[in-house]
């Protein structure tokens, strides 16, 4: 393969229609660089476009298209000099050539063969009077023309401005057209950047499945994508995009404008992009809001791997929107039915409960409640026995079922209080009675005795 037949990254698309968008020849493909420990660069035969959609990835020419006496003249001649890209006006054409007036009294042709390679759409746009840029590929032939291209002054423009990228680091705002083994091909004008997988955003590999190039990555053909020019080497056609490097302003941008869209109330799908200690990141639409621990469920929890898992789908609710500090609330446990709501009505303070000992600390121990184990109150040490206990473990144990006494519940800052030690107590015991005969009542049982005290039953 000679120079001219190098498979080349980000080359220009001047055969914008008239290319297959089913796949790139040798020509038009680009030679991916490594970046960040990428493995050795795809071959020309690895990279395919997209068939679906309005795919605009065309043949690159690695020269304008010139007759071989165009190519010979001076370096410059009459203020003009060879790769200098100029703007004219179109001052007329015919079947086979252009011809572009740049002051001065020069006019300039572009010819047959770079007029043949254009599509309709942009043959149509070359109409007498319209404005455009050219590149100056030889300002004097052996017949004393001078010889432009439309095709390459546009590359070379598209260059300029991947070097301003480049250097202001701004967000380049594009589209996904096609991929090869090795990452996506992302159009940039008339030029192709090159993202490495290493640099693909980790929401974006999150959505791709399979064993091979195509069936990650065609889904994501004509997608739009926002990344930063990494990388501009024109000498060696070399222009590389780096999604994950973008991903910090995008997020910034995306959060700030749903910010202003958010209304506390709202509920939201959003996925699981991190756990943290103090709760779990969940993306609603692009930007992350956090689901505090204390929001994750109205269950004790104390990492939300308990509950969550990166790349999970969750369904929250917006509790709180701070457009001064671009923070977003959410909360998992307000979309479930509070169980403090049902507990509250039925087990009032005094009430006898059964409970399953969960865990021992050196004040007490935590018993969920049967029927609602998203609900754990405390027996206090001093709860636990009549005489003096020096740890829990001398009394109860992890998986103890007991009768307990209701002592205390505060829904407002969902405490239950609970007590081993005043389950048989004489204090409650007109109350217990009570509670046994209106049992019975409701049961109708009347032709068996009243029974004397829930308590002793336990």
């Amino acid at each position: 393969m000679t120079s001219m037949e190098q498979p080349e990254l980000g080359k220009h698309e001047e055969n914008l229609e008239t290319t297959s968008s089913a796949e790139l020849s040798e020509s038009q493909t680009a030679a991916a660089p490594q970046v960040s420990g990428e493995p050795e660069t795809p071959s020309a035969s690895d990279v395919i476009a997209s068939d679906e959609g309005d795919s605009e990835i065309a043949a690159g020419q690695t020269s304008p298209d010139t007759d071989d006496e165009d190519t010979e003249g001076p370096e410059e001649s009459g203020g003009l000099r060879r790769g200098q890209v100029v703007e004219g006006t179109i001052s007329r054409t015919t079947l086979n050539e252009i011809y572009v007036d740049l002051g001065e009294g020069r006019e300039g042709i572009v010819p047959k063969k770079e007029v043949e390679n254009m599509t309709a759409r942009i043959l149509e746009s070359m109409k007498q009077g319209s404005s455009v840029f050219v590149y100056v590929v030889n300002p004097h032939n052996h017949r004393g023309e001078v010889i432009l291209s439309i095709s390459h002054a546009q590359e070379e423009l598209d260059w300029r401005t991947a070097a301003e990228y480049l250097e202001s680091k701004e967000v380049f705002d594009g589209k996904i057209g096609g991929y090869n083994k090795g990452g996506l091909i992302v159009r940039f004008g008339r030029l192709r950047g090159f993202v490495p997988q290493s640099q693909i955003g980790d929401k974006r590999l999150l959505d791709v499945q399979g064993d091979t190039p195509e069936d990650r990555y065609k889904p994501l053909v004509n997608q739009t994508i926002s990344v930063k020019v990494m990388e501009v080497d024109r000498s060696r056609n070399r222009l590389i995009l780096s999604e994950r490097a973008a991903m910090r302003e995008v997020r910034q941008r995306m959060k700030e404008q749903l910010i202003e869209e958010l209304k506390v109330g709202e509920v939201r799908t959003g996925r699981v992009v991190s756990l943290e200690n103090f709760g779990a990141f969940v993306d609603v639409g692009g930007a992350e809001g956090l689901v505090h621990i204390t929001e994750l469920s109205w269950q004790h929890v104390t990492h939300p791997r308990q509950l969550l898992e990166i790349g999970q789908e969750v369904q929250v609710r917006v509790i709180s929107v701070d457009e001064g500090s671009n923070r977003i609330g959410l909360s998992i446990k307000q979309l479930e039915q509070d169980p403090w709501d049902e507990l509250a009505a039925r087990f009032a303070q005094g009430a006898l409960v059964r409970g399953t000992i969960t865990k021992l600390t050196k004040f007490g121990a935590f018993a969920a409640i049967d029927g609602y184990q998203d609900v754990e109150g405390l027996i206090h040490i001093s709860e636990l026995s009549d005489e003096r206990v020096e740890h829990p473990k001398d009394v109860v144990h992890k998986g103890d079922i007991l009768t307990l006494r209701v002592v205390k519940v505060d829904v407002k800052d969902r405490r239950l209080g609970l007590s081993l030690r005043r389950v048989n107590s004489a204090e409650y015991l007109d109350l217990d009675m009570e509670r046994a005969y209106a049992e019975w009542e409701q049961r109708g049982d009347a032709a068996v005795t009243p029974p004397a005290s829930e308590a002793g039953n336990e």
